[in-house]
C-alpha cells in the first residue's frame, strides 16, 4: 500500500476510497502526497454527512439547534452525523435495538473531541424522533453485513420509518436516507416516496459537496506538488 500510494501520487491530484478497513486510508495518508478523501469506511462516511448537513442547510438554514433523529444503528454514517452534529451544533440522537450503539472506541473518541457534547443513544424510536426537524434512517445491513441481513429484519422491524413515526417528529419535518434505500424494510414506501422526503435532493448533494470538496483540496497545488513522492 505504501508503494501504490507513492506512484498514484503522481498519477492523480486526489484519491477518494472507499473500503472496509479505516486503517487502510491511514496507510494511505501517511505515504501519499496528494489528498485522501475517504469515500467510505467501516468507521465513518465523513462526505455523506457533510452533503447531508448541506441538505438541511438549504431546507433550514439556520442550522444551530435543529433536531436529527437517526433511526438505525450506530453506524459509519451515524458515526459521521454525529460528528457532523457537534461541529454544526445540530441535536442528533440515535434510536436503535440494544446493542447496535456506537462502537466503545468511537464513544471514547467523541467524548474526547466533543467534551460537555451529548452523544444521545435511545432505544424507543419515537422518543427519539419526537420533536424532530428531520428523520434519518439507513439499510439495517451494510456493506460486510449481509450474512446478518435476516436476523437484523427481525431485531429492528420496530424501528422502520413509517407515517406513524414521522407523526412524532415536528410538522415540517423531512425525512432522510442516504440511499440504496429497501423500501418496506427500513422504510416505508409512502414515507421514501411521500411529500416529506428529501432523498433525492440529499442524493443530488453529494455531487455537489464532492465538487466543492475536490475544489478546495486541489486547488491550490502546484505541478511540482504532483511530482512530489
Amino acid at each position: 500500500m505504501a508503494d501504490f500510494a507513492r506512484v498514484v501520487s503522481q498519477y492523480v491530484d486526489a484519491l477518494a476510497v472507499r473500503t472496509f478497513a479505516h486503517s487502510l486510508l491511514e496507510e494511505l495518508v501517511e505515504y501519499a502526497s496528494i489528498p485522501i478523501i475517504n469515500a467510505l469506511s467501516d468507521d465513518a462516511h465523513p462526505c455523506q454527512a457533510m452533503a447531508d448537513m448541506l441538505t438541511l442547510a438549504e431546507l433550514k438554514p439556520d442550522l444551530a439547534g435543529l433536531k436529527l433523529a437517526f433511526i438505525g444503528d450506530g453506524n459509519n454514517v451515524a458515526m459521521s452525523l454525529a460528528e457532523a452534529a457537534a461541529l454544526l451544533g445540530v441535536e442528533f440522537v440515535l434510536a436503535c435495538p440494544e446493542g447496535y450503539e456506537y462502537p466503545e472506541p468511537f464513544a471514547r473518541a467523541f467524548a474526547a473531541r466533543f467534551p460537555g457534547v451529548e452523544l444521545a443513544v435511545a432505544h424507543d424510536p419515537r422518543a427519539a424522533a419526537d420533536g424532530a426537524d428531520a428523520v434519518y434512517t439507513d439499510v439495517w445491513a451494510s456493506m460486510g453485513q449481509e450474512h446478518e441481513a435476516d436476523s437484523r429484519r427481525e431485531i429492528f422491524a420496530p424501528f422502520q420509518v413509517d407515517e406513524e413515526l414521522m407523526d412524532a417528529a415536528r410538522p415540517d419535518a423531512v425525512f432522510l436516507h442516504c440511499l440504496p434505500a429497501h423500501r418496506g424494510e427500513e422504510v416505508a414506501s409512502g414515507v421514501l416516496d411521500g411529500p416529506r422526503s428529501r432523498v433525492f435532493r440529499q442524493a443530488a448533494n453529494r455531487m455537489y459537496f464532492q465538487m466543492a470538496l475536490l475544489e478546495s483540496l486541489v486547488q491550490d497545488r502546484s505541478a511540482e506538488d504532483r511530482l512530489r513522492f
